[in-house]
């Protein structure tokens, strides 16, 4: 029996995919002319002064998982100046097969996004199959600023496993502007008519449950994760909440556009439906945003990566390339290992880490027993090793 359970764990330890980068080459992206880098399957660490480029290159291997920055989602910003188009390369091995990705863009062209040569018509078809997670100061957006950016959190993390999703939240999206639309033509002409509206409406309703329900059941699961990663980030130091808020807990979605209808009318938008859900993170029972340190704020949102890391390895069955962009700064010494001892399981794949401060991220790694790789960035994105 014992021998049955060992077997079944040990199975589904290994039934997960491994995903690796072995090497990437830039062309005129941000501040990098041209440079190749040959990674670590495991451990991969960029430092330097601040401004040499190793978030650059983070967000480069973001690219060939997403076709975009994390950071800059204007595309022609991020060829070098004084250059008109950029090129990155990506070398990986996903489940022992070699795969190419490459994406470039010229300008006054479209991106253009390619495995093994062929181009993708669609970006989101490639959405998920080389799974990554990063976590960077930028990540304290979903802190400080509204509800927005939560949503698109939320949306991203279970688009990756989810294509039906992604496709009615594209739809939704679709059908919620042709309503504002109307609504803006309503009040321009001095007219309303309930039944054109109506078409609208019930476009609106029949995706947007489908959207609140699966919201709801990912969120079912997500949360004990994020509640368990929370608590080995701080050393179970305080008590924290991840709380779904949706207007359409207390009522339909039908009730919702009803009564809204005069105020929709007079705004010439729609004030109400799941595009106004929204996370509440909560310190004790206050707002983190208000009541939290620095250091609190990162490690909720370091736990908070860190199950959206566990929830895309567990649905896509593929663990996941982490990309720590610079996560140490404002940690004392005790979260920060508590994050190198969490990084040095079994659960990791391949991991980037970028760092100011050489001495301490070597230090930090070498009491890991993963094999690594550090580079050391100079101006321009040139590295020694």
């Amino acid at each position: 029996m014992f021998c049955k359970i060992f077997d079944n764990l040990h199975a589904k330890l290994n039934s997960f995919l491994d995903v690796y980068l072995k090497k990437i080459s830039l062309v005129n992206f941000k501040n990098i002319s041209s440079q190749t880098f040959d990674f670590q399957e495991k451990i991969n660490c960029f430092v330097g002064f601040n401004g040499v480029g190793k978030t650059n290159v983070l967000d480069a291997i973001y690219y060939l998982s997403y076709a975009k920055s994390y950071f800059n989602p204007v595309a022609v910003q991020n060829i070098k100046h004084g250059e008109n188009f950029f090129v990155i390369e990506g070398d990986y091995v996903l489940n022992d097969r070699n795969e190419k990705i490459v994406c470039s863009l010229k300008k006054g062209q479209k991106k253009v996004l390619k495995r093994n040569g062929k181009a993708y018509e669609k970006f989101s078809d490639h959405f998920g199959q080389f799974p990554l997670v990063i976590i960077s100061p930028a990540d304290r957006n979903l802190v400080l600023e509204g509800s927005e950016v939560r949503r698109k959190f939320i949306d991203g993390v279970i688009s990756q496993q989810n294509k039906g999703y992604l496709q009615d939240l594209i739809s939704y999206n679709k059908v919620l502007s042709q309503r504002n639309a109307l609504l803006k033509y309503f009040a321009a002409n001095r007219t309303f008519d309930q039944d054109n509206l109506d078409i609208y409406n019930h476009q609106l309703i029949n995706l947007g449950n489908r959207i609140f329900d699966v919201r709801k059941e990912f969120l079912k699961e997500f949360i004990p994760i994020f509640d368990d990663k929370y608590r080995l980030v701080s050393g179970e130091k305080e008590h924290v909440d991840l709380v779904y808020k949706s207007q359409l807990f207390d009522h339909s979605f039908e009730e919702l556009l009803n009564k809204s209808l005069d105020k929709d009318k007079v705004l010439q938008y729609t004030t109400s439906g799941i595009h106004k859900d929204d996370l509440v993170f909560n310190i004790g029972k206050y707002p983190i945003k208000k009541f939290g340190s620095q250091g609190q704020q990162k490690s909720f949102l370091i736990a908070l990566k860190l199950a959206q890391f566990d929830f895309i390895k567990e649905h896509t069955q593929i663990v996941p390339v982490l990309l720590l962009d610079d996560i140490f700064d404002k940690l004392d010494e005790e979260r920060v290992m508590h994050i190198i001892n969490l990084v040095d399981q079994d659960e990791f794949g391949q991991i980037f880490i970028t760092d100011t401060h050489g001495d301490r991220t070597e230090n930090l790694i070498k009491q890991s027993d993963r094999p690594y790789q550090l580079f050391k960035l100079e101006v321009g994105g040139m590295v020694s090793q």
